[in-house]
């Protein structure tokens, strides 16, 4: 099959096309590359430097052949950059669906998967899993940006027949298991890498936001899914998406509080991590798990990396590997 994916040398394109190449279908990669790293493209993919808001840009790519499915992870993705900066995340995020899904219609692609987030879920506080059925909250720009874009698909779905998944990541950690892909992003704001970091001494005491939540420890609770886990479910995702369109939440089930994700990397590296306490930030829900039952059910998808450890223990091994990231 031959597969676009826009966002491709992003954290988790990037690992989705690998996971494509490894199932020997063929790929296309559209980038603007603000975030994204060209060397985390395998050399023999075919790029495209184009932002999704160049209408015509995007045109010229999808006209050029004939698309078994497109799977869109480009977007910005910062909750409190969002919050800082909302018109500015609701427009992009939006047009630049809003773009490649109208090409989409156009150009008769029948399959197409998106790259949803968790952050859906983020208004009230939660104890319980959640499931799809959830009420949609968002609690920040970007989560409603989101939400945005599933509707369009909805209603693409209706008028043009273009079947899609959305894809609900909980919090995406880990890396290739073989170092060929890890994460790597500027500025870097996600838990285990800053806590890898913290640990070689490569950057000052992590700061923990919040020690008051309503959790057993007072630290806020997350759902940590690997991102080779979340490339195999875009796999099941086109393998299984014929006669409907439909959403999965995805996560692996069980919650760990930010103080547990100190300790795991204290196990993993033999290291002391330094920390200190902050204040909260805005946006932040308590408590952040999935109920993936649905997935697992429907397309028989199961994380391979279910718990914290085995996480931490492959984004460690790239960190360590690449102590600058990519392009340096």
């Amino acid at each position: 099959m031959r597969y676009l994916v826009t966002g491709g040398a992003g954290y988790i394109g990037s690992h989705v096309v690998l996971a494509l190449l490894d199932a020997g279908h063929e790929v296309v990669v559209i980038d603007n590359f603000i975030t994204g790293h060209r060397d985390a493209i395998p050399k023999d993919v075919e790029q495209h430097d184009v932002d999704l808001l160049d209408y015509h840009a995007t045109s010229n790519v999808l006209a050029k052949k004939r698309w078994d499915g497109v799977l869109h992870f480009a977007a910005l993705s910062l909750v409190g950059e969002s919050i800082e900066k909302p018109f500015h995340y609701l427009r992009n995020n939006y047009q630049a669906s809003l773009n490649l899904i109208q090409l989409c219609s156009k150009y008769a692609v029948e399959k197409f998967v998106f790259s949803s987030t968790a952050a859906l879920f983020g208004g009230p506080d939660r104890c319980e899993a959640i499931s799809e059925t959830a009420s949609i909250q968002p609690a920040s720009p970007y989560g409603e940006s989101k939400y945005m874009v599933e509707c369009i698909l909805r209603w693409a779905d209706k008028i043009y027949g273009l079947k899609s998944t959305c894809l609900r990541y909980f919090n995406a950690a880990g890396a290739d298991p073989f170092n060929r892909a890890g994460e790597d992003h500027s500025p870097e704001t996600h838990l285990i890498p800053l806590t890898i970091d913290a640990a070689l001494g490569r950057r000052p005491p992590l700061q923990l936001f919040g020690l008051d939540y309503p959790t057993p420890d007072g630290t806020c609770i997350r759902d940590y899914v690997h991102v080779t886990d979340i490339a195999e479910a875009h796999i099941r995702a086109l393998e299984c998406l014929n006669e409907k369109s439909t959403a999965f939440n995805l996560g692996n089930g069980r919650g760990y509080s930010n103080l547990e994700v100190i300790q795991s990397v204290e196990r993993v590296s033999g290291r002391r991590v330094p920390w200190e306490p902050a204040m909260r930030r805005l946006g932040d829900p308590a408590v952040l798990v999935a109920d993936s039952s649905r997935i697992k059910r429907e397309t028989g998808w199961s994380p391979r990396f279910d718990t914290l450890d085995k996480i931490v223990e492959t984004a460690f091994a790239w960190r360590a590997k690449h102590p600058y990231g990519y392009d340096k």
